[in-house]
């Protein structure tokens, strides 16, 4: 495959912390003239999301628990971060995926240099038609909130039905939560200024201390 890791990172979703997600997605969806899907269950994590699609290939995940029992228990930063959030009382953007085919060019970076992270963790959740989707995702630890790593197995998240896919794009991620410097030294990548190019978008380094994204028809 042609190209590093680095060169083909892109936006792939963004992840909402929501107690009740298919009443936050429903609304999202009227207010912004989107569609939005059922996902599915985490069996392993005690949780299950709602989604919408977009045309510049990503989504934005509205996420809950169905089990708090299991998702308490659960070792996946991801799920720690949504329960903290719950225990503060906090819904709304909470993280984000960045896509990658190469995963284990990162993972031996991130080796040599003697860098924390944890992972590869698996996952997988049964689609609505069935199908089994697996994934796994590489989550480099931070003082600041860094975006974790994901790689899709044989097939990536989009519905089968492409009328599920909304004729807008995610084209831009503000993030005032990660700290540049890092990012740097984490995926090799030199950034000019606040603004770093991704494969289907943009993602924007701000000081407002919180994750927001922009959509474009």
């Amino acid at each position: 495959m042609k190209g590093s890791w680095k060169d083909m990172l892109g936006i792939d979703h963004i992840v909402i912390a929501a107690k009740d997600p298919a009443q936050s997605a429903q609304l999202f969806g009227e207010t912004y003239n989107c569609k939005i899907v059922k996902g599915g269950r985490h069996e392993n994590w005690g949780t299950f999301n709602y989604l919408a699609y977009f045309r510049n290939d990503c989504y934005i995940e509205w996420l809950g628990i169905f089990n708090e029992e299991i998702a308490d228990q659960s070792d996946n930063p991801l799920i720690k971060q949504l329960v903290v959030a719950f225990e503060e009382n906090r819904e709304g953007p909470i993280q984000y995926a960045l896509r990658t085919e190469q995963m284990n060019p990162l993972i031996e970076r991130l080796t040599k240099l003697d860098y924390s992270f944890a992972g590869p963790i698996a996952g997988e959740r049964e689609k609505p038609d069935g199908t089994n989707l697996q994934w796994r995702m590489l989550f480099p630890e931070s003082e600041s909130v860094f975006p974790f790593i994901i790689e899709w197995g044989k097939q990536k998240n989009i519905p089968n039905d492409r009328e599920y896919i909304n004729n807008t794009t995610i084209q831009e991620i503000q993030d005032g939560l990660i700290d540049l410097e890092e990012f740097e030294k984490i995926t090799d990548i030199s950034v000019e200024g606040n603004n770093i190019p991704l494969r289907n978008g943009k993602l924007t380094i701000t000081s407002n201390n919180k994750l927001d994204f922009t959509l474009q028809d």
